[in-house]
């Protein structure tokens, strides 16, 4: 009899199917467990509920009686009604919760990682051969790009050089409202997104399941066919103006050029691969600049991958990383997303744009939200948590990196060199979210004080010493000592639990 294969809800696309050594057999039976107790876990964005739960019924839908669908309270039980005590296969899933949790089953035997770039084994060949040399996102994205062909032109990358940054950096259009590009593609819902909806409101009135933010009409791929359709339109139509605006806010324009891609690749609907071959023949034929190109590419062939291959690499601890010993639980608006309350435009745009869709893209993540939480000392563990929750794309193994590492620099400076903290003048520089809002950006002091400016110096001081060791950081305080204001400054930063 042949083998099952018990299929993860990030596991929809058909590259988990593929026969071979390292797949399940090709007519192997499947299974997919609902347990519900991984909505009791953790209060989830309602729109990201939804989206899971809809992508997974719409792949057992497509599977037919091929699959075996099961609703449980938990994984251990759906699957002893799945498979009893016979073996199963499963790919390795991609949190350390859920590997545990298979590998202490003796029925499963788990296979290799699918959804990604590169095998574990790889990436600690590269590592291990860095001489003690700190594992940066520019030169792993190099080796990758180098490792699998990818962007290269006999050899050398394309357009001449690796990094485009220099092009990819532009404030938005001096007096435009949105950018203009092509509309993304919109998903329509069905039968199944309205059943799905309709056991959301139960379980909150019945069975005390409580959800943050709002579900409104789905806004991203459920199934194969609709991310497919999604990549087609944003290689066709959007990507050849993404690059120099990727790093730009627009208060009318959250989506601008972004592709909106990531839900469905962390999903499983899609695999990084044939995005980065969907791009790089994009730039082939003519149909966008290197330059929009290298800055998808970057996205998931750098970043996505390095941050994928450092959870696994950093290990268990990693998530208990608080350099800067910043222990400030977060505040109920802040965990409510009520950007109704907060004063300040920029942050009540981004939390706003949170609170009804579940996305917003990666500048406003880390520059306006993440910059706001590392300036108030917020625990990085409780800022990576509602990270996780409150994004539609949000899973343990991206927000941990992207959090602890990068977002609040809780882990010392193993991702990067410095932390991500800045004043009002770059959201002001990069967006129009200023020109409206309560607050000047250049006001350290006063009622019109921007609540960044005086956060990003009120930091700075509380972190003088391990910034003065930094090069990249001892600038600031220098120009710290020089504020006559200080005192004033210190004071007007130090908010309390009041949202901005």
């Amino acid at each position: 009899m042949t083998t099952a294969h018990w299929l993860f809800g990030d596991q929809l696309g058909p590259h988990f199917l593929t026969r071979g050594e390292e797949g399940p057999a090709g007519d192997a039976p499947l299974v997919m467990i609902e347990a519900r107790s991984v909505f009791r876990r953790r209060r989830l964005h309602r729109a990201k509920a939804h989206l899971v739960l809809s992508a997974m019924r719409h792949r057992a839908a497509e599977l037919g009686d091929r699959i075996h669908y099961v609703r449980a309270e938990t994984y251990r039980e759906g699957l002893r009604e799945a498979a009893g005590d016979s073996p199963v296969t499963v790919h390795h899933p991609t949190s350390r919760a859920a590997l545990r949790l298979v590998r202490s089953l003796e029925s499963v035997r788990v296979l290799p990682a699918r959804g990604f770039l590169l095998p574990h084994g790889a990436f600690r060949a590269w590592a291990e051969g860095r001489n003690g040399r700190r594992l940066r996102q520019e030169d792993f994205y190099r080796w990758v790009r180098r490792e699998l062909d990818l962007l290269m032109d006999g050899g050398a990358p394309a357009g001449g050089r690796f990094n485009h940054d220099h092009a990819n950096r532009e404030p938005p259009p001096k007096g435009a409202r949105t950018l203009g590009a092509p509309a993304p593609y919109r998903p329509r819902e069905d039968d199944l997104d309205e059943e799905v909806r309709a056991d959301l409101d139960r379980w909150e009135h019945e069975d005390g399941i409580r959800f943050v933010g709002r579900d409104g009409p789905r806004r991203f791929p459920a199934t194969r066919r609709e991310a497919l359709a999604a990549l087609r339109r944003f290689t066709e139509h959007r990507l050849e103006g993404f690059g120099p605006y990727e790093d730009a806010m627009l208060a009318d324009d959250a989506v601008m050029s972004h592709s909106l891609l990531s839900s469905s690749l962390n999903l499983g609907l899609l695999d990084p691969a044939e995005c980065v071959a969907a791009a790089e023949d994009a730039w082939r034929a003519g149909r966008a600049p290197v330059h929009s190109v290298e800055g998808f590419v970057r996205q998931i062939a750098g970043w996505r991958e390095y941050v994928w291959q450092l959870y696994w690499h950093f290990g268990e601890s990693y998530r208990r990383r608080n350099a800067l010993r910043h222990h400030t639980p977060l505040p109920g608006w802040f965990l409510e997303l009520d950007a109704d309350a907060v004063t300040a435009r920029c942050l009540a745009t981004v939390l706003g744009q949170v609170r009804d869709s579940g996305w917003t893209h990666h500048i406003p993540r880390l520059m306006v939200l993440g910059n706001f939480a590392l300036q108030r000392g917020w625990d990085p563990r409780e800022v990576t948590d509602w990270f996780h929750r409150c994004f539609v794309d949000g899973y343990d193994w991206v927000m941990l990196p992207n959090v602890i590492g990068m977002s609040q620099y809780a882990d010392g400076g193993r991702m990067t060199t410095k932390p991500y903290t800045s004043g009002g003048a770059y959201i002001h520089r990069m967006s129009d979210l200023c020109h409206t809002c309560a607050y000047r950006p250049g006001d350290r002091t006063g009622d019109r004080a921007c609540p960044y400016t005086t956060g990003y110096w009120t930091f700075v001081h509380h972190h003088r010493t391990l910034l003065t060791r930094n090069p990249r950081t001892s600038r600031a305080v220098h120009t710290l000592d020089r504020l006559a204001d200080l005192d004033e400054v210190l004071r007007t930063g130090e908010q309390g639990e009041d949202p901005p």
